[in-house]
């Protein structure tokens, strides 16, 4: 079934009557990121505060994608019944309410909870991508959420530098004030910018739920799903396993790391580009493909070479580009698939598949620390991430052929 999509009125910037500007979903979905990355240099100095081990801190890494996936499992199908506008500003305020009670916490139990509570803002990766379907059809969805998350990758690059920064001047608070602020910023944004782009249908909250069976029972629906989850969860393995492989392997220091750790994100930026300039005369299908073809001819490069004994740091990095690469080009269109084969459920859609990619890149991030160890050189992260492009592959390919010949 082909969606027609009604005359909507030309986004304007800062007018809540009208379709939200891409700065706004860039900023939406950003914050999100900025989240996730930015405190982690003030761990240690967390744990001495609170008085617990090291290992106990990192829960608030590992609980919070964990939390993240459920947030965006159950927030897809509510702005579904409800509507894209109120959950997003429901969702920032809860973000703001929990990122100054954990600035305040007088435990480490509350601030872990406060921590889990700022996953509300997972909303905003699943609901920009939700937003932008609602607006346009497929291949200009691919499109136009290539530039949005070109747009706001340069966060993951900056988070971690930025957050160390206001460690060493202001102590590990001076993370969760900023985003604190950032949070009222984007809501401040959101409330003046972001028009209601869902037409609620008839029949409540019941007769929606009838209808997802229709989007579960689709093998083109986990197509994009499993495409996008195996290419990103490459890209997770590395970062469980590239800081071992950089230091342990290779003897760098943590600046040197530092600098080699954001090759990915180059081919990130590129592969955004791509994707929003060539997704429509391209299609969607292709774009995946192509994506997760380029994912494991980087992979299956860097094998050749690891096993004909080029141990470089400019080797292993270099290559990493192609997982930047192949993402940026594979995700906005697998995103852009999986909202569009039942628009009407493009919420649900968005939830389901950011859940998956994040569980997902969770349990293969897992992986990669567990099967790294003294003497085992860079070889099994490599052979992970090349099955696991390969999988990708594989995905995009099955959606081709069940777009061709089983659901048109």
């Amino acid at each position: 079934m082909t969606q027609t999509f009604p005359e909507r009125p030309k986004s304007r910037f800062l007018d809540r009557t009208t379709p939200p500007h891409v700065a706004t979903l860039i900023l939406m979905a950003g914050v999100g990121a900025l989240s996730l990355n930015v405190f982690l240099p003030s761990l240690p100095s967390m744990a001495d505060h609170f008085g617990v081990d090291y290992s106990l801190m990192q829960l608030s890494v590992s609980m919070y994608l964990a939390m993240t996936a459920v947030v965006q499992i159950a927030i897809g199908p509510i702005s579904d019944r409800y509507g894209r506008r109120p959950v997003v500003i429901g969702t920032i305020l809860i973000f703001i309410l929990a990122s100054l009670g954990a600035i305040f916490a007088p435990s480490f139990e509350v601030f872990l909870a406060c921590r889990l509570l700022q996953t509300s803002i997972a909303t905003g990766f699943a609901m920009s991508r939700a937003i932008v379907r609602d607006m346009v059809p497929q291949e200009q969805a691919a499109s136009m959420i290539g530039y949005v998350t070109m747009g706001m990758s340069v966060v993951p690059m900056i988070g971690p530098a930025i957050g160390g920064s206001l460690d060493e001047v202001f102590g590990w608070e001076a993370s969760f004030w900023l985003l604190a602020i950032s949070g009222m910023a984007l809501l401040i944004m959101v409330y003046f910018d972001q028009g209601e782009t869902y037409t609620r249908r008839e029949g409540g909250f019941s007769a929606q739920v009838r209808e997802y069976p229709a989007l579960l029972t689709s093998q083109r629906f986990w197509g994009y799903c499993l495409a996008a989850a195996f290419s990103s969860g490459a890209f997770f393995a590395y970062l469980g396993g590239a800081p071992f492989v950089g230091s342990d392997v290779f003897g760098m220091d943590a600046s040197t790391l530092g600098l080699y750790f954001g090759s990915p994100a180059i081919g990130y930026l590129v592969g955004n580009w791509a994707s929003g300039r060539y997704s429509v005369s391209v299609g969607v299908n292709r774009m995946v493909l192509i994506g997760a073809l380029v994912t494991a001819f980087g992979m299956g490069l860097l094998l050749v070479l690891d096993l004909a004994g080029l141990h470089t740091p400019e080797v292993f990095f270099g290559c990493m580009i192609s997982i930047g690469l192949g993402n940026g080009i594979l995700l906005p269109n697998a995103n852009a698939g999986m909202l569009s084969v039942r628009p009407h459920l493009a919420g649900s859609a968005a939830g389901l598949g950011g859940a998956f990619m994040v569980g997902g890149g969770g349990a293969l991030s897992a992986i990669a620390s567990f099967i790294l160890k003294p003497g085992s050189g860079a070889l099994p992260l490599i052979v992970l991430m090349f099955l696991t492009t390969l999988a990708a592959m594989a995905c995009g390919a099955w959606v081709i052929w069940r777009s061709k010949n089983v659901e048109p």
